[in-house]
């Protein structure tokens, strides 16, 4: 491996960390400062936090990997997190600010379910608690699975001693820096790296699919398109072989968005109200140029190994694939960092939400009312620490796709707490049964669903994608229970 490479890389951890530790000396004094950041993100922050703590490892391994296989028919997916993203950032984003404020300034999403539900507080809370925790375990390691699947195709055979393969190094190693910030800097921590690291996944998806395209091999867009259809024409079509049910499974990942509380979240830190607007355009900016990258990369990127006669025994491997081959030591070193970044900035996001839920909906609920401040921060780091070696267990099979690990997290807490917090912030109607009902529906219809294996196959035909149905039963639940029970005055409305 090229002394470049490393130095890229440990350039890249040690930043990481130098930011933690600027974030540990400005907010961990309080509960708020550890899990919000003290409401204090400006827009560009909480932009690109929110973007870099979304896309994950998937945005550089499993979307390019998807599009790779079959074609553009999966740059649906993309397309509709795009107008999900859109849509939430304009119905969810400002009332969650101004609404976690009003009931009871609330730190976490189950807090704020509970502030805005009183009659089931005690049940919202532990059973979001819970979903939260859960799923975030299962997101989380699919991140780690990102960072293991880095070091195994990039550094194969550096690593391994006592015991440990490549892809249980890179484990190691993603987990461990992403701790090392996140422990000691909590959200603050958190945010600023998110936003190094957006920029850094970003600059990597324009970088890439322009060599890809241009550079030396690759023949420009009309030698890439003549190589694709002569391989399979399909590869270039938005439509041929796409099954209504496979379209409706790919734009249904904009259906996630209203219930990811390592997105909403940073909702709620943003400074004002007023500036939701702002952070909106910069974050939708930056998300459209990562997706047409990560597309690009996908598409193009299988033009480039047909051409060259590469194989690529994993197709979510082509980004480090081509780093490798294409760049000088210090770029590699960089679009790996770029990697990485994309990993830690939701592994870490992942981990502080969970954390916090353990935090203030278990501990501070049952075990410690009276906690300190000080004390809470304290158990909010050993509780990222605890979430972060369970995802590392799970993340231990390195024949886990990430993005099937995604996907099942993404519909978990689509379904869960998407319907939940559109009609909690927008119909006063909506009571605590209600509440309750939407959330154990859509988090059981999706466990449920995938444990039927009907995401593979459903009657016969294609899967369905969970969230479609969790979400949908969900809403339904939210409404008619709510409808059959009484109003109990829960809706507290807020003077402009």
């Amino acid at each position: 491996m090229a002394i470049g490479v490393w130095i890229s890389l440990f350039a890249y951890f040690a930043i990481m960390i130098g930011i933690g530790i600027y974030a540990m000396r400005k907010a961990s004094a309080t509960a708020e400062d550890y899990m919000l950041g003290g409401r204090g993100l400006s827009p560009k922050v909480a932009a690109l936090s929110a973007g870099a703590s979304d896309m994950s490892g998937w945005l550089l391994l499993g979307l390019p990997g998807a599009l790779y296989v079959t074609g553009l028919a999966s740059a649906w997916i993309g397309i509709g997190l795009f107008v999900g993203a859109f849509i939430n950032w304009v119905i969810v984003a400002p009332r969650l600010r101004e609404q976690t404020v009003h009931y009871g300034n609330a730190l976490t999403i189950p807090a704020f379910l509970a502030n805005r539900f009183p009659t089931k507080a005690l049940p919202l809370r532990t059973v979001s608690a819970i979903v939260i925790v859960v799923f975030f375990a299962v997101y989380t390691s699919s991140g780690l699975v990102a960072g293991g699947k880095l070091f195994e195709s990039a550094f194969a055979g550096i690593f391994n001693f006592g015991g440990l393969s490549d892809y249980g190094v890179g484990i190691v190693i993603t987990l461990g820096v992403v701790l090392a910030y996140t422990v000691v800097g909590g959200f603050l921590a958190v945010s600023m790296t998110d936003f190094v690291q957006g920029c850094i996944m970003m600059l990597a998806l324009v970088i890439m699919p322009a060599v890809v395209l241009f550079g030396e091999g690759g023949g420009g867009l009309g030698q890439a398109s003549e190589t694709l259809n002569s391989v399979d024409p399909t590869l270039l079509s938005w439509t041929e072989g796409l099954t209504l049910v496979g379209w409706l499974s790919a734009v249904a990942w904009g259906l996630g968005y209203f219930g990811q509380p390592h997105i909403i979240v940073r909702f709620m830190a943003i400074r004002t109200v007023h500036e939701v607007s702002v952070a909106r355009n910069i974050g939708m900016s930056w998300m459209a140029i990562s997706l047409i990258g990560a597309i690009s990369l996908g598409v193009f990127g299988r033009a480039y190994a047909i051409r060259n006669g590469m194989d690529v025994a994993d197709p979510e491997t082509i980004f480090i694939i081509l780093a490798d081959l294409l760049f000088h030591p210090l770029i590699t070193g960089f679009l790996y960092a770029a990697l990485l970044a994309a990993v830690m900035s939701t592994i870490s996001s992942q981990l502080l939400v969970a954390s916090s839920s353990l935090t203030e909906d278990f501990y501070r609920l049952f075990l410690r009312k009276e906690a300190s401040d000080k004390e809470c921060v304290n158990i909010g780091r050993a509780c990222v620490v605890a979430v972060g070696l369970v995802a590392a267990v799970i993340a231990s099979d390195p024949n886990s796709q990430v993005l099937a690990l995604v996907s099942n997290a993404w519909a978990g807490f689509g379904a869960a707490f998407g319907p939940l917090i559109i009609l909690g912030l927008m119909w006063s109607r909506t009571n605590g049964a209600g509440a309750l009902a939407g959330l154990i529906v859509g988090a059981g219809t999706v466990m449920v669903w995938i444990s039927m294996g009907w995401n593979g196959s459903f009657m016969g035909g294609p899967g369905v994608y969970e969230i479609i149905p969790g979400f949908i039963a969900a809403f339904i639940a939210i409404v008619v229970v709510s409808m059959a029970t009484n109003d109990a005055g829960e809706y507290q409305h807020i003077e402009r």
